[in-house]
């Protein structure tokens, strides 16, 4: 395999992927393989606040935000801290920015 297919093969540009706005207040990038999805989301303060009980396993890259679960937990998240959510109603959880916009990079199950 020449180095130009290789590339191909395994590497692709998220900055050459469009922007899609499922929320207002969020906008999210995505490259998907097989069963595994790479994303870049950005959270604003004016995210339409909404429960998920997705799980995650992301890192922020930039600004901070706390997630609040359902049992009542808060944990705020800064440049740096990993996420990591599992799936199911026990763990539903809230994100609200804090200090933003905020830039968190996830990699998951595309299912």
């Amino acid at each position: 395999m020449s180095q130009m297919d290789a590339m191909m093969l395994y590497k692709r540009s998220l900055p050459d992927t469009p922007w899609t706005n499922p929320l207002s207040g969020l906008c999210k990038r995505r490259l998907e393989l097989g069963s595994k999805r790479l994303r870049v989301v950005e959270y604003s303060a004016a995210m339409t606040p909404h429960w998920c009980d997705r799980g995650h396993v992301g890192y922020v890259a930039s600004g901070t935000l706390n997630i609040q679960f359902d049992s009542g937990d808060i944990v705020n998240y800064y440049p740096g801290d990993g996420i990591l959510i599992p799936s199911g109603a026990e763990h539903r959880h809230m994100a609200r920015v804090i200090r933003g916009p905020v830039r968190v990079v996830y990699a998951e199950d595309a299912t």
